[in-house]
């Protein structure tokens, strides 16, 4: 009788170990398979004409920054890489930056030194979805920003959030491919998100998944913009407003990627308000 008893508490033990097991894996992939925007996101690069709204990038080298390269472990186990831009003195605010479709290039980089010096009281990450590749040409692009995986992608994230310590307070900014993942990481960081802002990427299509979202945000749209366009931004705006979410939604009169000085379609005048709202933006929320 009591190896029959200690068989059974050996299987309810089992069980037990099992259930919860396949709880933790559930509550860890949930996001990744409530995702879509991203998705959506990289599929445009299929599209003759949103490839074409991306020109090559102009050459750049990065040769006064004070940010360095950074690697740090990812949740799924495999380390993730980064720049890194600290502040001198040190804070709990930081800003998460995510590149657009070529990779964390020296031009994103770039952006990452400004928006240290120009907050002062932050520190920037600028995350690399691409574990590494950069790419130089659409054709590049086209193979990196397609093999990127929600779940990785989170991975990174959250090991982001880790990596910055627990009582980080974050801001998210992103263009194009990493504008929608700038509005899926403030949703994942919850209530430890300050700020999202989004450079014409495509916004959370799920509003059960948008609910989640306790950030203000900040988007920046183009209005000639062929996928995400004055449409998709107007039904973004309205979800918003329904679901009580603080929001400013600016909408120019240029191209999608307007804002990126490697583009040979390079908006200056719209790059310039929207600098000063996005600066105006994270000084109020990041204090």
């Amino acid at each position: 009788m009591k190896t029959i008893f200690l068989s059974l508490v050996m299987i309810l033990l089992f069980v037990k170990i099992a259930h919860a097991q396949h709880t933790c894996c559930e509550e860890e992939s949930s996001s990744s398979e409530t995702t879509t925007s991203p998705n959506i996101m990289a599929s445009f690069s299929n599209d003759k004409e949103f490839r074409d709204a991306h020109p090559e990038p102009l050459a750049y080298v990065l040769t006064d920054g004070k940010g360095k390269m950074i690697t740090f472990a990812a949740s799924d186990g495999v380390d993730a890489i980064g720049y890194e831009v600290k502040a001198d003195k040190p804070t709990d605010n930081w800003v998460l930056v995510f590149h657009e479709w070529y990779g964390l290039n020296d031009y994103i980089k770039k952006e990452s030194e400004e928006i240290a010096s120009t907050l002062g009281n932050v520190n920037v990450l600028a995350i690399d979805l691409y574990d590494g590749k950069v790419a130089t040409n659409n054709e590049e692009a086209m193979k990196y920003v397609q093999s990127v995986e929600n779940a990785r992608a989170f991975a990174i994230i959250n090991g982001a959030k880790d990596y910055a310590g627990t009582s980080a307070v974050f801001a998210t900014l992103g263009w194009c491919f990493g504008g929608a993942w700038s509005n899926q990481a403030s949703i994942e960081l919850g209530e430890r998100s300050a700020a999202c802002i989004i450079y014409y990427g495509t916004p959370e299509q799920n509003i059960d998944r948008l609910a989640k979202l306790k950030a203000p945000v900040l988007g920046i749209f183009a209005k000639l913009d062929g996928k995400i366009t004055p449409e998709v931004v107007s039904k973004f705006e309205n979800e918003l407003r329904e679901l009580k979410i603080p929001a400013s939604i600016n909408e120019y009169d240029a191209v999608h990627g307007f804002a990126n000085p490697s583009n040979p379609k390079h908006n200056v005048e719209a790059t310039k308000d929207a600098k000063e709202k996005t600066y105006a933006f994270l000084k109020d929320k990041l204090k």
